[in-house]
């Protein structure tokens, strides 16, 4: 007589997965939309010429809707995979720097992820509620999202607020996001996107927040007409003079370092503590997990150059780098 094996009960979707929490007037909007297979969830949404994973739609039109910027916040805008955490731990500390003056023993950097101190507007605070309350944050209120320039709320150009934003070169950025994305996959119900499907998809600007042309270009555009507002970064030339940087952000947000501090070292301080090699090695990012579910370690891969030599063929390359001089001409930037 046979007896039946007991099935094994699936493990519960972590929260960044989910989307029942969408409500059924997003849902309607959203059938409105056009719509790919998304990298992570089931689809992404064309919403504004972005593309949007389905559980961030909710989020990304309360945060239009909703958000009043202040003067004096900081706002730190990202492409995926540009190198968002490293320059959130950098910001942070900047910022905050008076309060901890020795960041080697005590700084919440040691226990806490740079998510959670610099949270993401739509993904995060409007996912969350579509009206979260905002007061428990000090001035100046440090706020990241991925959302291009296009689709900002309202009162953040109109304020006199600061926009800091990272790109990197799209080879690597395309390689640490297929990397990133498969990590958060369920294994469960989903085996790994193909390097080759993934490339497809970013080609054609189907990725998290893309095309990834037209996300760079919208800020860079802006950092050329507004300098005072909104600084363009690239993360390779952050990782190769990164002293050089750091003095220029803190310049651009008008918290520069004073010779004293350069003089006691203040800037190699949050370098140091801020480098891929310290950050990667801290409990709460080795085992600790967002409130989303991602786990902390996800979010520190190898945090190199050219890594992308050592994934994409030579096809490949080629079409990435003449797709990117074509987006890019006549606007004086370069990867």
């Amino acid at each position: 007589m046979c007896t039946q094996q007991p099935s094994i009960p699936s493990p519960p979707l972590p929260k960044y997965l989910k989307e029942d929490e969408v409500t059924q007037e997003c849902r309607n909007f959203i059938s409105s939309l056009p719509t790919e297979k998304g990298w992570v969830a089931n689809n992404l949404h064309q919403y504004q010429g972005c593309w949007i994973a389905t559980r961030y739609m909710q989020g990304v039109l309360s945060f239009q809707k909703h958000f009043q910027a202040h003067d004096t916040d900081i706002i730190l805008v990202t492409t995926p995979k540009a190198g968002t955490t490293w320059l959130k731990a950098l910001l942070f500390s900047l910022v905050n720097r008076v309060h901890y003056p020795n960041p080697q023993k005590h700084h919440p950097l040691l226990t806490n992820n740079p998510h959670v101190l610099v949270p993401f507007l739509d993904i995060n605070l409007y996912t969350e509620n579509q009206v979260p309350d905002l007061t428990s944050f000090a001035s100046p209120r440090l706020f990241s999202t991925h959302l291009p320039y296009v689709s900002l709320p309202m009162s953040t150009k109109d304020s006199a607020c600061k926009i800091v934003h990272l790109s990197r070169n799209p080879k690597d950025t395309f390689v640490s996001l297929w990397h990133f994305t498969n990590s958060l996959r369920s294994p469960a119900s989903k085996g790994p996107n193909s390097l080759q499907e993934a490339f497809d998809k970013f080609c054609r600007g189907v990725s998290l927040y893309g095309p990834y042309w037209d996300h760079v270009l919208g800020y860079w555009k802006e950092s050329l007409e507004n300098p005072e507002r909104v600084l363009f970064l690239k993360f390779e030339e952050m990782k190769e003079q990164p002293t050089t940087h750091l003095r220029k952000l803190a310049e651009f947000l008008g918290c520069p370092l004073s010779s004293e501090e350069e003089a006691k070292g203040v800037g190699d301080d949050i370098l140091r503590l801020c480098s891929f090699d310290n950050l990667s090695n801290v409990e709460v990012n080795k085992s600790g997990k967002l409130s989303s579910g991602e786990e902390n370690s996800k979010f520190f891969r190898r945090g190199e150059v050219g890594d992308w030599v050592n994934h994409l063929t030579d096809e490949m390359i080629e079409k990435l780098d003449r797709i990117t001089q074509e987006k890019f001409r006549g606007s004086g930037l370069k990867f």
